[in-house]
């Protein structure tokens, strides 16, 4: 038989299903794309089904690849987008609400209360996060106070709360199994890093009842059977984590001090900080990286909340674009000295600004300004918000000398060569380009035997190209002081 691992990879904007054999390559994938809700300004929803479906369908087009009598999946893993929020019926299954997205900003004046109450401390002392409508807690508080008896309901026991990966993991398993791992608990808001396990005294604060909230398990680790229905046969799912910690563990940053950097809706640099929680001083994150045998490995992690989200919206808000791999060729013929920036704080800006009220501008236009100029400016702001992070976690006491980097971006030679340019660090693109379904493969295959150990894993990483910086540090700063100036006028109290 011809053994595989598949991976599910539920991102914010699409489903994939991935196959990898079990080196660790990828034999088979598949993507759709799902409908994005903005009911209101700062609201941004999903509905579940939509969620659910496309995950459906991934799955049975890749396993349409498989001939059952010589292929066999053995193992499931699930990787997700983190934060986002749902609430269902424990009984019927149904959502009592959209699922609310981790771009969406309606909990801000909750978290501004939380602040001016002075919490902001205890939260991060407990989680590693700050108070942001970002995290779940914030969004489900909302759902149970929005929605005509859901407080009752969830207090009774009927209701259950999950993000995606558990809601996945409940459909999968026909409703028997609502878990997660500690890389997504770690992003709720109500998880204590350094206890690992769910925070009376936040979940106190936060007016969250224990009972709505998923059993937490390692990222590798026993979730649950997938039903025979949806692959015709039963299949252990053996890994869980956020799409973040799962592209981190793909890239194999398993020793402390190695970095990733994913650039798909937002962009999310992660540093492996080993067995220590290191409490930023400059607003970044504390987080869950992976948790093995029950032995936590953390890190500091930079969110930027809108990346290849920009160049979406050039495409299909302004409509400059008609596919994302043009901007390539318009970025190599524009100058670098076009002056134009552009700041896309559709939802507020994240790490290290933390300012939920600012919104997206574009500066410096002209007559000479034409379509090539916004483009290359779209492109530039992914590179100039990493380096906000790269300065971050410098000041924290990190500074990577490389940076391993994927996601859908990642495919630009020219975004990739501006990255290394204006970081100053030398930037490797992996061979595979999925690395985030791959940490979960590598996860369940850990569980289910297939891989031995991390070192081994660690063997499988090659470098299809590294890109080195040839800019002048003059030129860099000049660059860069034009983008700090121009954040500082979108920003709510700029």
């Amino acid at each position: 038989m011809n053994n595989y691992i598949l991976s599910i990879d539920q991102g914010t904007t699409s489903s994939r299903s991935v196959l990898f054999d079990l080196n660790g390559k990828v034999a088979y994938i598949e993507q759709q794309e799902f409908e994005q809700h903005f009911p209101k300004d700062g609201y941004v929803e999903h509905k579940p089904e939509d969620i659910w479906e496309s995950v459906l369908h991934t799955i049975n087009a890749v396993m349409k690849n498989l001939d059952p009598e010589h292929d066999k999946v053995i193992a499931i893993g699930i990787t997700n987008q983190r934060e986002t929020t749902i609430v269902w019926d424990k009984v019927t299954g149904e959502p009592i609400y959209n699922a609310i997205v981790w771009q969406d900003r309606r909990t801000t004046e909750l978290c501004d209360s939380l602040r001016l109450a002075g919490k902001e401390e205890l939260i991060m002392q407990k989680t590693g996060l700050l108070i942001d409508p970002y995290f779940s807690a914030t969004k489900i508080n909302w759902i149970l106070e929005s929605c005509p008896g859901a407080r009752e309901k969830a207090e009774n026991g009927d209701l259950i709360f999950g993000t995606v990966d558990t809601y996945l993991l409940w459909k999968l398993t026909g409703g028997k199994e609502h878990r997660t791992d500690a890389t997504n608990a770690s992003r709720t808001m109500l998880f204590n890093i350094h206890t690992q396990e769910w925070d009376a005294e936040l979940l106190e604060l936060l007016d969250v009842p224990l009972n709505i909230l998923p059993e937490v398990m390692d990222s590798s680790d026993d979730f649950g059977m997938a039903s025979e229905k949806y692959l015709g046969y039963e299949v252990p799912i053996l890994g869980m984590a956020g799409d973040q910690q799962s592209a981190l563990f793909g890239q194999t940053c398993f020793q402390a001090g190695m970095a990733k950097s994913t650039y798909g809706t937002g962009c999310f640099m992660m540093v492996n900080t080993g067995d220590q929680v290191l409490q930023s001083k400059n607003r970044l994150l504390s987080t869950v990286a992976y948790r093995l045998n029950g032995k936590p490995t953390y890190a500091l992690e930079g969110s930027i909340f809108i990346a290849g989200a920009a160049i979406q919206w050039l495409r299909d808000g302004l409509q400059l674009i008609e596919k994302a791999d043009e901007t390539e060729l318009l970025a190599i013929n524009t100058s670098l000295d076009h002056g134009i920036y552009m700041v896309p704080a559709f939802t507020g800006l994240g790490a290290p600004y933390w300012d939920p009220n600012a919104r997206g501008a574009i500066f410096g236009l002209t007559r000479d300004t034409g379509i090539k100029e916004i483009v290359t400016a779209g492109l530039q702001s992914v590179c100039f918000q990493t380096k906000d992070l790269q300065k971050a976690m410098e000041s924290d006491g990190v500074r990577p000398q490389v940076l391993r980097v994927d996601g859908g971006m990642v495919i630009n030679g020219w975004l990739m060569q501006f990255l290394s340019d204006v970081l100053g660090a030398e930037v490797d693109r992996s061979t595979i380009s999925e690395t985030t379904a791959l940490g979960v493969a590598y996860l369940a295959g850990l569980r289910a035997g297939v891989f031995s150990s991390l070192e081994s894993l660690a063997t499988n990483w090659n470098c299809e190209r590294r890109f080195e910086p040839g800019m002048t540090k003059t030129k860099r700063d000049e660059l860069y002081d034009g983008w700090c100036k121009s954040v500082k006028k979108v920003q709510s109290e700029g």
